[in-house]
């Protein structure tokens, strides 16, 4: 790893490339970590920090709460989160006025908070930048992964002196940390790309979310703070192109045309953004003294809004598995231990990488008896207790084993 100050000195345990959400999480929770006292580093390739910028909304799954208060990180973001009440379905035309609910999924979790919330990406940002802050977790900028070379001893990055035991990539989508491991991933761009931004409007959202299958692919409306709502709005990619081109009236009124006339007038707040959508899984999550994590290891579809809570599952999951192999006395760098890692967190993200690809290419076309059946499909689903219980819980976060810190329990 080229340094901007040059070659390190220090000892470090842990070297995580990329401050992102996810890469400063991994840090907090290995750091954070009782019974043990693991040096972790962060760091990344951008020159200079980078201000909270990402207008993106986020869900977060009730598991991920209980993560983020454990992390110090809820309490500065709580009262800037929107609590989810219910998530409502509808499958219609782009030209139908009135667009049917189809199905309607509210609860609780299984500890009886709500299954989520949604907060603003800065917010989320700043949140997680001050407990690192207060936790004495700092950045070192200017730093390029050029090559990595494992042994029994650690891993040296370009040209370090001493080495770390282990490099985590959470260093996004085109992670260095991979191409330089020689990790392969599969997968392919779905030619749709999502539309940013958030919105005002006059008729208040009670906290519900709603998701609008339309033939371009889904609508979505993420309730924040205020008479205000985060935009995911999903159509093929050089359509996406045009429209965020367009003078911002007309903008606006496409925008309003997929959200429908339930939340009356609508500002467009922040100026829209363009997400090429791709699917990208890597093939191995981890290498001798190296792991991937978020979206260096997995890139989904948004439409079930997983992506980030995913990711903080990984780090959970990792940082677990690293904290009692540690604690045993083992050497967590180990292709043996991390391989535990692997074996917690691939097969879950392969399966629901396959359901949002299946779910995806369902839903985002308009042929006439394909909708007819999907919609009876839903229906049916609204009338199942059980099954919409399941959903609750998928959603937040609680169906199979988690990890100690998705329970709201120290690493």
């Amino acid at each position: 790893m080229t340094m901007a100050n040059g070659a390190r000195t220090t000892s470090h345990d842990v070297t995580i490339a990329g401050a992102g959400l996810v890469g400063q999480a991994m840090a907090l929770a290995l750091a954070g970590a009782r019974g043990v006292d693991l040096r972790v580093r962060i760091v990344d390739a951008s020159p200079t920090p980078r201000p909270p910028g990402d207008i993106r909304t986020y869900a977060i799954a009730a598991s991920t709460v209980r993560m983020l208060e454990e992390l110090g990180v809820w309490a500065r973001l709580k009262d800037k989160a929107e609590a989810c009440s219910a998530m409502r379905i509808s499958d219609s035309k782009l030209a139908e006025v009135v667009r049917p609910v189809f199905l309607t999924i509210a609860g609780t979790s299984r500890a009886g908070e709500p299954f989520a919330h949604f907060v603003d990406g800065r917010d989320l940002q700043a949140a997680v930048s001050a407990a690192c802050d207060e936790a004495g977790i700092t950045v070192e900028h200017g730093a390029v992964v050029e090559t990595v070379g494992a042994d029994t001893y650690g891993i040296r990055i370009g040209g370090e002196t001493v080495p770390s035991r282990l490099l985590i990539g959470a260093d996004g989508a085109r992670s260095a940390v991979r191409r330089r491991a020689g990790i392969k991933t599969v997968g392919w761009s779905y030619g749709q790309a999502s539309i940013i931004t958030i919105v005002g409007h006059d008729v208040a959202h009670d906290g519900a979310a709603t998701q609008h299958f339309l033939p371009g692919g889904p609508f979505a409306l993420l309730p924040l703070p205020g008479n205000r709502s985060g935009v995911v709005w999903t159509e093929p990619a050089a359509r996406a192109e045009r429209l965020v081109a367009l003078p911002s009236k007309d903008f606006a009124r496409e925008l309003a045309l997929r959200a429908g006339p339930e939340i009356g007038d609508i500002t467009v707040l922040e100026a829209p953004r363009v997400y090429p959508l791709e699917l990208a899984l890597a093939r191995t999550f981890v290498a001798p003294r190296i792991a991937l994590v978020g979206d260096a290891a997995h890139r989904l579809h948004p439409l079930a809004g997983l992506g980030l809570n995913l990711g903080l599952r990984d780090a959970a999951a990792l940082a677990q598995v690293v904290v009692d192999a540690a604690r045993r006395g083992e050497d967590f760098g180990s292709l043996a231990v991390l391989e535990r890692y692997q074996r917690w967190r691939r097969f879950d993200t392969v399966q629901v990488a396959t359901a949002t690809e299946a779910m995806n290419r369902l839903f985002s076309n308009d042929f006439g008896p394909l909708r007819a059946v999907r919609d009876i499909g839903l229906g049916l689903v609204d009338r199942i207790v059980p099954l919409k219980k399941l959903f609750v819980a998928e959603a937040a976060g609680d169906a199979g084993p988690a990890p100690r810190l998705l329970r709201g329990e120290p690493v």
